[in-house]
């Protein structure tokens, strides 16, 4: 019986935002977009470059992966540690994947100091992220169920007993269902259909994937 996954749920971004900040006259600027690959992470960076060509500072952070596996930030000549890291932090922290932010720093004249600079390169990350949609992504089975009209009653009521979405339906001689079932409950659910018609269910698995469960 399969009772677990590696594969998680995610948080991935469907809309990115932008929110700004003005700490003693410095003006900080989020802008939060989704990235799925190092490339795209790069050239949202550049991008933000050249439409802020007049700005102190274009500092960035990244999250890569449905498990977070790529990483990066820069401080962009802001003192180590005080704009990259911290601007990470909130993204790792929101649990948010394929995410990236890049944060402009128009400077005001007055130093912020190394708390001042951590507080609003974070503040204003999390201000932007508030401001975003997301999505949750479970990693599912696609599962064929073949079975007779005396039985498709029995399937579909067990199905929305537990929340399986069918995605499709053919009635033909037979009806087929097609659903897309959380892996972790895969195994557990063909016992289940199994057992309630039987064994006449006719099963077949389709496909593995990461799906999008809710807004």
């Amino acid at each position: 019986m399969e009772t677990k996954t590696e594969y998680e749920d995610f948080l991935m971004l469907v809309k990115g935002a932008q929110a700004e900040l003005v700490e003693k006259k410095s003006r900080f600027i989020a802008t939060v977009r989704p990235v799925a690959s190092e490339e795209e992470a790069a050239a949202f960076v550049e991008e933000m470059k050249k439409k802020y060509y007049d700005a102190r500072h274009n500092c960035s952070a990244f999250v890569i992966g449905s498990k977070g596996e790529f990483t990066r930030s820069s401080d962009d000549g802001e003192p180590s540690g005080t704009a990259g890291r911290p601007m990470l932090e909130v993204l790792l922290g929101s649990g948010i994947k394929n995410i990236g932010v890049v944060v402009t720093r128009y400077f005001g004249g007055t130093l912020l100091g190394t708390g001042g600079l951590v507080r609003a390169y974070s503040g204003v990350v999390k201000e932007a992220l508030a401001l975003c949609q997301t999505a949750r992504q479970q990693f599912c089975v696609t599962l064929q169920i073949r079975v007779d009209y005396n039985a498709v009653g029995k399937i579909q009521y067990l199905l929305a007993n537990k929340g399986i979405d069918v995605i499709d339906s053919v009635y033909g001689a037979d009806v087929e269902l097609v659903a897309a079932v959380p892996a972790a409950e895969y195994g557990h659910l063909c016992k289940e259909l199994t057992e309630a018609t039987g064994g006449r269910a006719g099963l077949e698995e389709l496909a593995r994937e990461y799906r999008l469960v809710n807004h």
